[in-house]
């Protein structure tokens, strides 16, 4: 086949397509990936084509984490903000799509929660769509949606009401784009308002986490599959010297860092974390991330812009993040105790997730986190031989699944399957 794979997010998002690209590669197929300029390094050895779409997805990132996460807009303000970025990414995201190179394709994947494209381009060209998600995403009876309050769980209706909820959120910022898509490039008819997403609701679903820490609701049906995580490997990577030196010189260090996370005052937050680790009587690498912390750190922490998370987290003692669903499966595979210091949206499910495990503490969210919570979180971390016993368990059924394999044989079952077109 000729596959399509619509990749539209953080660096988080992406990069579970680089071994999934590779692997469906290696099947045979041709693979193209759609993203942004900015992610198109990392496919630099995975022998597939790429196909660069506009857009800063950095900047919506930050507007997001700046005004509805950290509270520090008004929140009608932030909402409207991030509508109209939204809305001219989402039309230029149209734009880039309608090339013609992209309609030889012979399926389209589609990444969520970012990729609302794949359903619209997959019904003009009247090809099969496989939608793939590293968070659990479709309707469920057993949780409700994420970022939603989970305290009203126990009032009937709740759970399914939140998603629709979330559907009308995600209309309300893409519906418009979306829409002028359709009619103008496309063709097809608008998608009523007053239920979007049915269609997409029927569409074959392919999860990248594992059952052992997500187990399979049982609602769900036989179109959702769940086939444990998709790893980058870089195994010819080859660490700076100054990275192997200090993590072979002395105690194991802890892991801390916040992925794509912007910070609002990156300077506080690493005064923080430099004292936090001080008391704690650790060492510890910091990931600069997208929110550029480190600068003059003290002789127990080392400052890193990037190091691949499979050579970098064995090495570890414990690993401290934001709880991006990618970040979570390298931690957990390597069997290290976790702390999540969440920022928002799906980060307090994973952290929760976590905690219930016996993996890790309860999760800490950004703005309670000072130097003494740092150093107890780091200690809880350390001290309970019962915890990391259960991470390295856990870490063992984790390495054992092939969540690669499972999910390119899922894409290539659902592909073929009638209710997929």
């Amino acid at each position: 086949m000729r596959i399509t794979l619509l990749a539209l997010g953080s660096r988080g998002d992406v990069q579970p397509f680089v071994p999934l690209g590779t692997a469906l590669q290696a099947r045979g197929h041709r693979v193209r990936v759609a993203s942004f300029a900015a992610h198109a390094r990392l496919f630099d050895n995975a022998g597939v084509d790429y196909h660069v779409i506009g857009g800063d997805a950095q900047q919506l990132v930050t507007l997001a984490a700046d005004g509805l996460l950290t509270g520090t807009l008004n929140p009608i303000t932030a909402f409207l903000a991030l509508r109209r970025s939204f809305a001219r990414l989402a039309d230029q995201i149209g734009r880039d799509l309608s090339t013609p190179e992209l309609r030889d394709s012979d399926l389209i994947i589609n990444q969520l929660p970012g990729g609302l494209y794949g359903a619209d381009l997959a019904e003009h060209l009247r090809i099969p769509c496989v939608a793939i998600g590293v968070l659990p995403l479709s309707q469920t009876r057993t949780w409700p949606m994420l970022a939603f309050p989970r305290w009203p769980a126990r009032l009937p209706g709740y759970n399914p009401l939140s998603y629709r909820i979330a559907e009308g959120l995600v209309w309300i910022l893409f519906g418009g784009a979306i829409n002028r898509w359709r009619t103008r490039t496309l063709g097809l008819r608008p998608l009523p308002a007053s239920d979007p997403f049915k269609a997409r609701r029927r569409s074959p679903m392919v999860y990248g986490f594992s059952p052992h820490v997500i187990a399979r609701p049982a609602d769900w049906g036989d179109s959702i599959a769940i086939t444990g995580w998709w790893l980058p490997r870089w195994p010819g990577w080859t660490p700076p010297d100054r990275l192997r030196k200090f993590v072979e010189d002395g105690q194991a260090p802890i892991y801390i860092g916040f992925g794509s996370m912007p910070v609002r005052d990156p300077e506080r937050l690493t005064a923080t974390l430099i004292e936090g680790v001080r008391r704690s009587g650790r060492r510890a690498v910091l990931n600069a991330g997208w929110a550029g912390l480190g600068g003059a750190l003290p002789p127990e922490m080392l400052a890193i812009d990037e190091a691949p998370f499979d050579w970098l987290f064995p090495r570890t003692a414990a690993v401290i993040h934001h709880g991006g669903s990618g970040t979570v499966g390298y931690g957990l595979t390597c069997g290290r105790p976790t702390q999540i210091v969440a920022f928002g949206f799906d980060q307090f499910f994973w952290g929760e997730r976590i905690h219930s495990l016996g993996v890790g503490p309860a999760p800490i969210a950004i703005h309670q986190l000072t130097p003494t919570a740092l150093a107890g979180a780091i200690d809880r971390l350390m001290s309970d031989p019962a915890q990391r016993e259960r991470a390295t368990a856990l870490g063992q059924k984790l390495s054992a699944e092939d969540g690669i394999a499972s999910a390119v044989d899922h894409i290539e079952r659902f592909a073929g399957s009638p209710s997929s077109a």
